[in-house]
């Protein structure tokens, strides 16, 4: 974890600890760790180990992701290769036994560029 990383978990934590109106000491009490575990994280000079960052996540119910900055989904996770998706469809001869003509394979790409588009 980079110290920029580390900086923007800390201010994470204490700005949920606040949202909850809590002091470092409560939160420390709660989570079984000392408040100066608390101040450190909060400042970025340690960072709370896999356990602790669970714990946290459920305590103020959010994800871990959150918590460490990253977004919710990856952007990739959505991108489709059309370039890919064209040259199969130009390869492609027939659909269900039928033979298809470039009107069939444009409605065929109509139909997956929508599905692939909208799919969450």
């Amino acid at each position: 974890m980079t110290t920029k990383d580390a900086g923007l978990l800390g201010l994470r934590i204490k700005e949920l600890r606040k949202e909850k109106g809590l002091r470092q000491s409560e939160l420390a009490t709660t989570l079984h760790v000392s408040q100066q575990a608390v101040g450190s994280w909060e400042t970025g000079r340690t960072v709370p180990g896999a356990d602790t960052l669970n714990v946290l996540a459920d305590y103020f119910n959010v994800t871990t992701d959150y918590l460490l900055g990253r977004p919710e989904k990856k952007d990739d996770d959505d991108k489709v290769d059309y370039v890919a998706l064209d040259k199969a469809l130009d390869n492609a001869r027939s659909f269900d036994g039928e033979p298809m003509d470039e009107h069939d394979r444009e409605i065929l790409r109509g139909i997956l560029k929508g599905y692939f588009t909208t799919k969450k």
